[in-house]
């Protein structure tokens, strides 16, 4: 996911982006600003971040897998319930069926 004018990829798992996709582009769609949390991957620097996600600010999503991945929609509504939520956007590991 390529965010503002910085031309450095957030690094994100196809499946869970997809996820993602689906939830964000809803909430810029209907004008809202929100917050995404992440914990670094194994080989990053130890942490979490977090950026602003509004819908004046250029947000590309750039995929491994040409072929679309199958949405989950529990996951979808996790992940929507927590974008409505103060705290924003928390992304986590999708619980296995």
């Amino acid at each position: 996911m390529y965010y503002g004018d910085d031309n450095t990829a957030l690094e994100f798992e196809d499946r869970a982006l997809a996820h993602l996709k689906v939830v964000i582009a809803t909430k810029l769609r209907r004008g809202e600003s929100f917050t995404i949390t992440w914990t670094h991957r194994d080989g990053e620097e130890p942490g979490r971040s977090t950026i602003w996600l509004s819908p004046s600010i250029p947000l590309r999503f750039v995929f491994d897998d040409p072929e679309p991945a199958t949405l989950s929609p529990q996951y979808l509504e996790k992940l929507a319930a927590s974008a409505n939520s103060s705290g924003g956007i928390m992304l986590v590991a999708e619980e296995p069926l």
